[in-house]
């Protein structure tokens, strides 16, 4: 019968997790789910003065919102009777013993401890992405396994809740590679089996340094605060250190499960970069449909800027929903409902004659007026402005003065598209008072 395959994410809430953090629940989730498998969600909150429930909270937010679906769920704290159970069975069969020691504050209080008993052997395993390691568990010494029968320190605790909930394949962090001798031994001693191991490498921040909080790093609720889309997130997580071989980067989220290959994760450290994070996003929001898009952006619009016709513009220049909020405060769009003030000097193209710009503006206003007000589209405005732009010798020589005067903008977006917003008489009137 084949081995169902189990994989977990046993984050502890101590704190906020960074998106470095999350890769490793996308790919423990990726592997369980293209194996029709099971993905655990283990809260390791042993560490009861650290642990935080709004940090469990966050963590379970940030996995629904992700799309990653746990089909088990366990907090470390409810299992400390199976943890005391296998330190009495250690202690019993002489791979674990009590040790009477002195408290290291300098308090001189002797406290009892329970240690490992080191076989002092050499460890090997197998590593999906790492290959074959082997090493000697010599200068471990004999580790501690808690600080009493009821207080299990994370190495037993880990390695038994593993254990018990049939656990087959580990994927963790790189910085768990010198855990692993010490839990195998572990497992050894209390007779479980010794699950796959899949070490990933390091994410590095932009600065080559190991991404975490107090460089900036951001927890996944930030992101979505941000107006990320999720998918986009799934997906250029995803990306940071593995790729499927293929031209392929843009992947929805059961595309990424058919994909994934843990034997294609890079060995070596990969770099987060918050760019092309953008760029995954910008194009996951080509898939969104105009209703929800409308939605997401009319969140960031004052009234006044709550047109249907600007969606289309606005996703053309935004990354991310927030951006919306940015474009607003920069004052990008509010020509859009006021009339633009500006420096006439700028309506000139180049170097062409005051006298040349008058002329064109005054031809803009003539065609744009024989348009039926119900026909003032993007597409009949552009027929008859390209028609005089075309027997200029630069098409700028009308089209510049057009667009300044309609947005009074040095960049915005083309004349034809904001004439149709603006629609028919307030784009006339700008146009006249230019001339």
């Amino acid at each position: 019968m084949e081995e169902k395959i189990v994989t977990r994410f046993a984050p502890s809430p101590t704190g906020f997790l960074h998106l470095g953090s999350y890769r490793t629940a996308i790919f423990s989730y990726l592997y369980a789910k293209k194996n029709n498998g099971i993905f655990v969600l283990r809260i390791e909150d042993t560490d009861k003065e650290r642990s935080k429930k709004e940090y469990e909270e966050n963590i379970i937010e940030s996995l629904k919102w992700l799309g990653l679906d746990y089909d088990k769920f366990y907090r470390q704290s409810e299992n400390v009777e199976r943890h005391k159970f296998y330190l009495e069975k250690m202690i019993k069969d002489g791979n674990a013993y009590i040790s009477k020691e002195e408290a290291k504050d300098g308090s001189g209080i002797i406290k009892e401890i329970i240690r490992f008993k080191n076989p002092n052997i050499d460890v090997t395993f197998n590593d999906d992405i790492k290959g074959e390691v082997t090493m000697n568990t010599k200068d471990l010494g004999d580790f501690v396994l808690a600080k009493n029968l009821n207080e299990p320190l994370f190495h037993l605790a880990v390695v038994i809740d593993d254990f018990e909930e049939g656990v087959t394949h580990v994927i963790r962090g790189e910085d768990h590679v010198s855990n692993t001798p010490r839990q195998i031994l572990i497992q050894k001693a209390i007779g479980a089996p010794t699950p796959h191991y899949a070490h990933l490498p390091l994410v590095l921040g932009s600065d080559k340094l190991k991404l975490s909080k107090r460089r900036g790093a951001l927890a996944i609720t930030e992101y979505k605060k941000m107006g990320f889309l999720p998918e986009a997130i799934l997906n250029g997580v995803a990306f940071i250190g593995w790729n499927p071989g293929t031209e392929q980067e843009i992947f929805s989220h059961d595309e990424l499960i058919q994909s994934f290959d843990l034997h294609k994760v890079q060995k070596s450290p990969a770099v987060f970069n918050q760019e092309k994070l953008e760029w995954f996003n910008k194009e996951h929001l080509k898939n969104i449909s105009l209703e929800e898009a409308k939605e997401r952006i009319f969140i960031y619009l004052p009234d006044e800027l709550k047109k249907e016709k600007l969606i289309p513009l606005i996703m053309e220049r935004i990354s991310k929903f927030g951006d919306v909020k940015d474009l607003v405060d920069r004052g990008e769009l509010d020509f859009f409902y006021k009339a633009p003030i500006y420096d006439k000097e700028k309506l000139i193209f180049k170097n062409i004659s005051a006298e040349k710009i008058l002329q064109n503006l005054k031809l803009a206003h003539e065609v744009l007026n024989e348009i039926n007000e119900s026909d003032f589209t993007r597409e009949n405005i552009k027929n008859v402005l390209m028609k005089i732009a075309d027997t200029l010798e630069s098409r700028g020589e009308i089209l510049h003065p057009v667009r300044y005067s309609l947005s009074g903008l040095d960049k915005s977006p083309d004349p034809f598209v904001i004439a149709e917003i603006l629609g028919k008489n307030e784009t006339l009137s700008r146009l006249q008072k230019a001339i």
